[in-house]
């Protein structure tokens, strides 16, 4: 039976100190693209470290189907060989990705171009997100939407031009996922795609796309954005890829420490790209004890070992143009705040909106079920604060992993049990989670 069909709630209790050292699962937005690029790749890519949650596993799937051969080696271990841009087959079936929106945008951008047709489709929760903001800028490249559900939404099915023409595109929105979108696509047109973003987002496809040798440039644009120019159809060379801890998972035991006290927890290889280090730099204002240790590269990406202890957290203000580099940690940083002496306000959360739930309302009706004061002024979240909170509510997960999650972590410092209604979509992305987090001393019942 599915974790849709039966519900697995869970409740944690506040405990002991956590300690301990961790390993947290590999980065989910570079795995979806390690295997992405390793399709688009002639030759063999030889991932490690790769997250082997369901979202993944689908998008592994998926390239199979788009003619991949894609072999699990070992624990984290993975080769894709691939069969070059512009060298697609056409899938036979329906692309199904889950609960996956990254992975589902994201292979938008790269099968857009080819001149092929594919329907993608996921689960009942992804259904309900919208696709338009990727479908928009693919149908500039000349991609045609043969069908697709109401408002824009999943089943969709595309069929690539014969002939794709390069675009100039300016976000509207800040979000990596478009960005990358297109990127991909241009991937497969003559000529220079560009980009423009106001906001400048998480930038793991341009890194990626510099790894495996395309000729990308990104400048600045503007106060906080930038400007990616990417040559297309190149012909990309395979290069090994080292996925680095999840920041986005390394922020549940990261908080969790900060939060009870007495802890003292390392957190192993996570990645420090400074378009995903929003929640680690907020944190630190906040007075969180984060000591970075032994600082290093890899496949493009810069790592290093977190040494996290127990803090008194003071409220502060996040300002908006950090929302990009935090977009999935809003959940976990509302519950520090919760912690914290004074209020925390989070400015510009429109984005939450749009998420697995809307993460927003989700987050805020967890905070009720805490006791917790808190109001939502437009799409900003305040966070009263006063250095506890009391606990003994359920909290409705709405299928959102992020915040079954956050609010497991919250029960183990509030004065009563914290209870979430479901965790089965935890295994989308972090899927030892308990069994982690148990080992660190948290007492989850």
């Amino acid at each position: 039976m599915s974790a849709s069909e039966t519900k697995t709630p869970l409740t944690a209790r506040r405990g002991a100190s956590l300690s301990g050292t961790i390993t947290v699962p590999g980065d989910k937005s570079i795995s979806h693209r390690a295997l992405m690029f390793g399709l688009l790749t002639v030759g063999e890519t030889r991932i490690s470290g790769l997250l082997e949650g369901e979202d993944v596993i689908n998008t592994a799937k998926v390239c199979r189907q788009l003619g991949a051969t894609v072999t699990r080696t070992g624990e984290g271990a993975w080769t894709v060989h691939g069969v070059g841009v512009g060298g697609l087959k056409q899938p036979e079936e329906a692309l199904d990705f889950g609960n996956s929106g990254t992975g589902c945008r994201l292979m938008m951008g790269v099968v857009g171009c080819h001149p092929i047709r594919a329907t993608f489709d996921g689960d009942a929760s992804l259904r309900k997100r919208p696709m338009r903001r990727a479908l928009d800028p693919l149908e500039l490249f000349g991609v045609r939407v043969v069908a697709q559900g109401e408002g824009g939404r999943l089943p969709i099915t595309i069929e690539g031009p014969s002939d794709a023409v390069p675009v100039t595109y300016e976000s509207p929105v800040a979000s990596a996922q478009v960005k990358s979108a297109v990127l991909l696509a241009g991937l497969n047109a003559p000529g220079i795609t560009t980009v423009i973003e106001k906001e400048a987002t998480r930038d793991h496809t341009e890194r990626m796309l510099q790894h495996f040798g395309a000729e990308v440039t990104v400048t600045p644009h503007g106060e906080h954005g930038r400007r990616i120019d990417l040559v297309g159809q190149p012909e990309l060379k395979a290069a090994p890829v080292v996925v680095p801890a999840d920041p986005s998972s390394a922020a549940f035991p990261i908080v969790a420490a900060a939060i009870v006290p007495g802890s003292d927890v390392t957190v192993t290889g996570v990645m420090m790209n400074p378009l995903r280090t929003g929640l680690i730099t907020t944190l630190q204002e906040m007075g969180a004890d984060i000591e970075l240790l032994n600082p290093r590269i890899e496949s493009g990406e810069d790592i290093a070992d977190l040494r996290v202890r127990g803090s008194k957290l003071t409220g502060v203000d996040v300002p908006a143009h950090r929302a990009p580099s935090m977009i999935d940690e809003y959940p976990i940083l509302a519950v520090a705040a919760s912690f914290a002496e004074g209020p925390t306000r989070m400015n510009g959360l429109h984005e939450l909106r749009v998420k697995e739930s809307d993460r927003l309302a989700a987050v805020a009706a967890g905070l009720a079920a805490a006791g917790v004061d808190h109001t939502i002024e437009g799409d900003d979240l305040i966070v009263a604060g006063n250095g506890k909170a009391p606990g003994g509510g359920t909290v409705a997960t709405h299928m959102d992993h992020r915040i079954a999650m956050s609010f497991l972590v919250m029960g183990l410092a509030t004065t009563k049990p914290m209870t979430v209604d479901d965790t089965g979509f935890i295994a989308t992305s972090f899927p030892d989670f308990v069994g982690l987090m148990r080992g660190l001393g948290a007492d989850f019942a």
